[in-house]
């Protein structure tokens, strides 16, 4: 079985089922970036030791037989411009080459909440100002489709990682753009979220009148799975709407 072929749903199933651990499922995608990223350049570093932590943690819950929520032990990737407490934060810039945070931005807290497990961080153009993941500090990001193209930006080192199965999903952010026009470069799905539905609290500024975190996913289950997690009224930030999130499943 192809682990990292799958969507968030169908690994919650066989997580569920007793089928797989995410112990497993989170080995397979590293297998998977080791032989593909080094053409692809989707990421820009690796939090592995923590995202075993993680998935140890998940498996210990399904085997005493409690319940888990749907993006329990889920390895997923985020873009390099959410802060990440403790871990390394650069926006794509050898500016904040030494950058580590010393909190985590809401959407982080709450996917942690949710128990999700952090593959690593991923590129993007610098500051997230372009719209071909070529204006990086580090590298270029390759489509996995054609490595002669684009994958799109500046999230397109998130959207080609889901397309190349180097995650199951991940967290991009979008501008004017920056998470849908690589989802489509990329054909994936990607979403950028009614202003004010998901916190900005701890994503690095480009434009606050426009920035919106998003997901970036295989399917619309699965679009739908990470709105579910991340949307929601948080007081640090002074523009997040305090009204109902709806089951968007």
């Amino acid at each position: 079985m192809d682990l990292h072929s799958l969507t968030i749903h169908q690994l919650h199933d066989l997580l569920v089922k007793k089928e797989v651990t995410s112990r497993e499922a989170t080995e397979a995608f590293y297998r998977r970036i080791g032989e593909v990223d080094g053409k692809i350049k989707a990421y820009l570093m690796l939090i592995e030791e923590e995202a075993y932590c993680q998935a140890d943690k998940v498996d210990r819950k399904i085997m005493r037989g409690e319940e888990i929520g749907d993006l329990a032990g889920i390895p997923i990737g985020l873009k390099d411009i959410l802060c990440t407490k403790g871990i390394l934060t650069t926006c794509g810039s050898k500016i904040l080459g030494n950058y580590v945070p010393f909190y985590d931005g809401t959407v982080i807290r709450r996917l942690k909440e949710n128990e999700a497990v952090f593959l690593g961080k991923l590129n993007m153009d610098e500051f997230a100002m372009g719209s071909s993941t070529e204006n990086s500090g580090f590298q270029t990001t390759h489509n996995p489709w054609d490595l002669e193209r684009i994958p799109g930006g500046s999230s397109g080192g998130s959207a080609a990682a889901v397309a190349a199965d180097e995650c199951v999903s991940a967290l991009g952010t979008d501008t004017g753009g920056s998470i849908r026009q690589p989802a489509s470069c990329c054909g994936v799905v990607g979403m950028k979220p009614t202003y004010g539905r998901v916190s900005r609290y701890g994503l690095v500024a480009f434009a606050s009148s426009l920035d919106q975190i998003g997901p970036i996913t295989k399917d619309v289950e699965d679009c739908a799975i990470l709105m579910n997690a991340i949307s929601g009224y948080d007081p640090y930030d002074s523009t997040s709407v305090n009204v109902e999130v709806p089951d968007y499943k």
